[in-house]
């Protein structure tokens, strides 16, 4: 057996098998995930439903940053990147399947160093976007039964976590079941609204004089490209968390790629579908601010009695829910490997007996309900944006240093394009990085503050205390020998 797979056998080994007398090994008989629950169906699934919370709002607020223009620039800019992104990932995924994700792979390429900062980037990302999406689901409630604010956020959470300590298995099953509910209320408006697609809808938002290069088609001119990048990314944000699954999947090597890819083409459809049918059917100007964007459209044209108003209102919750309930999936599995390498308090790795992060689950869902209660959708998406393209910029380094420090490296799959794929999405990341302080300086010095203190943590106290046993520590130990 290779050294590679000795090390995802370790990771799929049930507590029983592991030989309890040494330290390590009762270290990881108490941090496990449980192996072999998703395939790549199921991974396909997980990315979509990552995403399709940003499908159902918050991706509007681009149109008043920057009109149907300035937000269709920016959305073909993140198409690209993502498209990018998800490419350089599969590759990744394939080689180093850890449920560490984008920071096993910077561990690998740049040491412990890149490896804290990219997953530390990784979990601002995740553990803020449900914050959001839980302020969007009071919207959507808000609209169809006169109820918003912290009960609503609360309750969500509660239910939501609970379920993730239930198992991963059920979890995941429940996920692909809601995410299929989220994609029929797609369809539906996506039929509903294509016999009302007026082009010139697409452009009724009123230009700013001041503006330069300002027009109908960009009528906050040439920045509003820039301002509507953040938004933009909300058609996409998260996509890159499939990884995250590699400990639980049945296949990493085939099905990570799979899934991935499939989910990426999938949102990209979804994402230019809304963006002209919600803008052309109802007018860039009505939804560019509206808590629930779909449903807002679709009043315009049928009215807000109509059976198809409600039906997206009923089943397009469910597209938020699903995005929420697998984000907390995502920051759970990010947070359990750093902290099962050491690089942040350790007993946040420990899992159950239904093998699930307990801690890991928990804490973030505290905080995220606390930064709910800001009621400040639009500010919490500039934040998890801010740490989701820092990490992208260094997911993509990181596939660029292997390139070339590794060209041997045990590669599955290989990205198409190699490190000119990578090297792209690396560039639009840090565009797209700069834009978030063009957007709202607060969300960046925020999120920047954020980022400081637990870079000090790692400084003075966690780099000192990295477990070399981990499964992400052994492969770059055994992986670099080899």
């Amino acid at each position: 057996m290779a050294d590679k797979d000795i090390i995802i056998s370790r990771l799929s080994s049930t507590s029983s098998e592991i030989d309890s007398s040494k330290p390590e090994a009762q270290y990881l008989s108490r941090r496990q995930l449980k192996r072999g629950v998703a395939g790549w169906v199921l991974l396909a699934s997980l990315g979509v439903s990552y995403v399709i919370s940003g499908d159902f709002a918050g991706w509007n607020f681009g149109l008043a940053s920057g009109g149907f223009g300035g937000m269709f620039i920016a959305t073909v800019i993140m198409a690209i990147m993502y498209g990018g992104l998800v490419l350089t990932l599969a590759e990744l995924s394939s080689s180093l399947p850890t449920a560490g994700g984008g920071y096993s792979f910077t561990r690998r390429a740049m040491g412990p160093w890149g490896g804290f900062l990219t997953g530390t980037a990784i979990l601002l990302e995740y553990a803020i976007a449900p914050a959001a999406i839980a302020i969007f689901i009071g919207s959507y409630l808000q609209t169809l039964v006169g109820i918003d604010g912290p009960i609503v956020y609360g309750i969500f959470y509660f239910i939501f976590v609970g379920i993730h300590l239930w198992g991963a298995g059920e979890a995941l099953r429940i996920m692909m079941g809601i995410t299929l509910l989220a994609v029929i209320a797609i369809l539906v408006f996506i039929v509903a609204m294509l016999p009302h697609f007026q082009w010139r809808l697409l452009f009724d938002i009123t230009p700013d004089p001041q503006a330069l290069g300002s027009s109908a088609f960009l009528p906050e001119g040439l920045v509003g490209i820039w301002a509507a990048l953040p938004f933009a990314m909300w058609l996409f944000l998260a996509v890159e968390g499939v990884p995250l699954a590699a400990e639980e999947a049945e296949n990493p090597a085939k099905d990570l790629p799979k899934g991935i890819i499939v989910s990426m083409v999938i949102l990209t459809f979804f994402g230019f579908s809304i963006l002209f049918l919600a803008s052309g059917g109802a007018g860039a100007d009505l939804i560019k601010n509206h808590g629930a964007p779909l449903v807002g459209a679709l009043s315009a044209i049928y009215g807000s009695d109509s059976w198809m108003v409600t039906f997206v209102n009923i089943v397009g919750l469910f597209g938020l829910i699903a995005s929420f309930f697998s984000i907390i999936y995502a920051y759970s599995r990010q947070l359990f490997s750093l902290s099962r390498a050491g690089y942040l308090p350790r007993f946040l790795s420990l899992s159950g007996k239904r093998k699930v992060p307990v801690w890991a689950l928990i804490i973030p869902g505290i905080l995220g309900f606390l930064l709910s209660l800001t009621g400040q959708g639009d500010l919490m998406i500039t934040m998890a944006v801010f740490g989701a393209t820092l990490s992208y910029a260094m997911m993509s380094l990181s596939h660029i240093i292997l390139r070339s420090k590794e060209p041997e490296l045990p590669r599955p799959y290989r990205t198409p394009g190699g490190r000119f794929t990578s090297a792209l999405t690396l560039v639009l990341s840090l565009v797209a990085l700069a834009s978030t302080f063009v957007v709202s300086l607060q969300a960046a010095l925020w999120a920047g503050v954020f980022y400081s203190v637990m870079l000090l943590y790692f400084i003075f106290y966690s780099r000192h205390h990295l477990v070399a046993s981990a499964p992400e520590e052994l492969f770059d130990d055994v992986l670099g020998k080899s």
